[in-house]
């Protein structure tokens, strides 16, 4: 029987710095905090299961450079548990990193990144034959060069990648990164009809249906079902997971539509939002490696971001499944 998570694609560190205000051009502000931490999806979602205790294999595949950086990110999956045979040490490429610039007053942040060897990750890096896992996660689309290069057929190589991985027995999860360009139409959407599960925010969602969902007040929930349906509608297999700072909202293959609130947490609880995205990810897979009703799922999803918003890194404050809930009793959803 399949058990556990295989994630692959951008392994990084993040430096979290808090800053007092965004400068103008030329400008300066002051630095009034800053921490290192795990960046990437795959490696944020691993360790975010990883501290909310899911009791199934954690495995992550991916290249990081020889350096002190890559090296940190070994120690850090052997610390929580992650299997890290499939995560190669590329012997030139440095590891990638992003410097995270977060206004303290209002949690938005500016991601100013390096690729380093996550450009050079490719489908010769993806071997199947003897994993065990249950779901295979891949992030971030548009930021792999080598996968979202198009293969003879003029298709993404990362098609190729997660219908390797469906043909040896796996679920397929996919997640893009939020990207201003006009990329989202040659590299994602022809990778949706090998994705059992995709993952998407408001902005990618519109960036790839052309619908406008909205914002706060405004959200339309119309629309957001509506996205969702167009996304299965472009060859999404089973589940389309929608997520925004009011909710998330699930569509699925056979009808189903869920919806949930994000948890009301206090302003002064709130000490960054980097990495709240893929801690709701981390959640929702929880709750679907698990067969929850996916109702249940995209609770968990909500209040593990909840918890991650607590530190400045992506990771460091998410709490085992029944203390992230505890927060959405506590303080009530959207």
């Amino acid at each position: 029987m399949r058990s556990g998570i295989l994630a692959a694609g951008n392994w990084l560190i993040d430096h979290v710095k808090l800053i007092d205000s965004w400068p103008p051009q030329d400008g300066l502000v002051s630095i009034t905090s800053q921490t290192a931490g795990n960046g990437g999806g795959p490696y944020n979602v691993l360790k975010a299961l990883a501290r909310l205790r899911a009791a199934f294999p954690l495995a992550g595949l991916g290249l990081v450079g020889d350096d002190d950086n890559g090296r940190a990110i070994q120690s850090d999956c052997d610390a929580h548990g992650i299997d890290r045979t499939r995560l190669h040490m590329h012997p030139v490429a440095s590891t990638s990193y992003t410097d995270v610039m977060t206004v303290s007053g209002t949690g938005r942040r500016t991601f100013f990144h390096h690729r380093g060897a996550n450009a050079l990750l490719g489908p010769e890096h993806f071997d199947f034959t003897d994993v065990k896992a249950r779901y295979f996660y891949l992030a971030y689309l548009l930021l792999l060069d080598a996968l979202d290069a198009p293969d003879e057929r003029g298709v993404p190589r990362a098609a190729a990648v997660l219908q390797r991985a469906r043909t040896a027995g796996l679920k397929t999860a996919l997640d893009c990164v939020s990207e201003n360009s006009d990329r989202f139409k040659s590299v994602v959407l022809p990778v949706l009809p090998y994705a059992d599960v995709l993952f998407t925010n408001d902005y990618e969602a519109e960036k790839i249906t052309g619908r406008t969902l909205g914002r706060g007040e405004s959200l339309n929930r119309a629309e957001v079902e509506a996205a969702g349906r167009d996304l299965l509608a472009s060859g999404v297999r089973e589940w389309v997971i929608l997520h925004y700072p009011e909710g998330a909202c699930a569509v699925g293959r056979d009808g189903t539509v869920a919806h949930q609130g994000s948890v009301r947490m206090p302003p002064v609880e709130i000490a960054g939002t980097v990495g709240a995205g893929d801690a709701f990810a981390a959640g929702v897979l929880y709750g679907l490696h698990e067969h929850w009703p996916i109702a249940r799922g995209l609770e968990l999803g909500v209040c593990a971001a909840a918890a991650s918003l607590r530190h400045p890194s992506c990771s460091e404050s998410i709490a085992p499944v029944a203390d992230c809930l505890a927060l959405g009793a506590r303080y009530g959803y959207r």
